[in-house]
């Protein structure tokens, strides 16, 4: 099965200013990109809907999160609901700053993707380890204990709206980035634990995507590998260099 090349942009809690929020989307509605990749940006909640109603069609948008409840007294949080009637696609969850940062757990990020599915969402769900549980070589044991709490909430039909983005966290913001190699074996070890865990067919068509400090420099490497479907890019994704990453697969 050929899957389709997919690139998200998480701006993270960036840009600061409407000017500079309309100068990046300047950017990508101008850009020859490969219309072959799906490409979908992740804004800060104050500007999706601003954000998508001057973005060029053929990209989508994603928010950064959201809750597992459609409404109630839940100050500061976004509902699935509310994002699928405003005509987003697209959550992220499950991102290690989320984790790390909000202390959410794999159980709640088991749900919340279980509510964003059942709202009609699609999900970009995260999973990666630390530099110290790398250095210990247990990157495939904690990947998968991420990943088990979904595959237990999840059918296997709904894995169709799911992305997994391996973003190692000592990867994230550092500089430092996982080698091709190192992509290689965490991306098949997560499709052999999908084969496992849910089915074959499952593990074969889920888009399995890096993320960690990904660039215009180390793209086309990171790209070329078997079992790495496109990226989730940081930094770089708020740079013109993104339209490169976008293209990396371009001959």
């Amino acid at each position: 099965m050929v899957r389709q090349f997919f690139v998200g942009g998480n701006f993270k809690m960036n840009p600061v200013t409407r000017e500079q929020k309309q100068a990046l989307v300047k950017v990508l509605n101008e850009a020859d990109i490969d219309t072959n990749v799906e490409v979908v940006i992740a804004p800060p909640a104050i500007y999706l809907l601003a954000l998508k109603d001057i973005l060029r069609k053929e990209i989508k948008v994603a928010a950064q999160n959201c809750y597992f409840k459609s409404s109630g007294a839940f100050t500061g949080e976004i509902s699935p609901a509310q994002l699928v009637d405003a005509g987003i696609p697209y959550v992220i969850l499950g991102h290690s700053e989320r984790r790390t940062l909000f202390h959410e757990t794999s159980a709640l990020v088991a749900d919340k993707t279980r509510a964003a599915i059942d709202a009609g969402l699609r999900v970009i769900l995260c999973v990666g380890e630390t530099l110290e549980e790398r250095e210990a070589e247990r990157t495939k044991a904690v990947v998968e204990a991420q990943l088990q709490p979904v595959v237990a909430a999840l059918t296997a039909a709904d894995w169709d709206k799911v992305v997994v983005a391996y973003e190692p966290v000592w990867a994230i913001g550092t500089g430092k980035v996982a080698s091709a190699a190192q992509a290689q074996a965490a991306h098949a070890d997560i499709r052999a634990f999908l084969a496992t865990a849910v089915s074959p067919a499952v593990a074969e068509s889920t888009r399995i995507i890096y993320g960690g400090s990904v660039t215009a420099a180390n793209s086309k490497e990171l790209g070329g590998q078997k079992d790495v479907d496109g990226f989730l890019v940081g930094g770089a994704s708020l740079k013109p260099e993104f339209v490169q990453i976008i293209n990396a697969k371009r001959a």
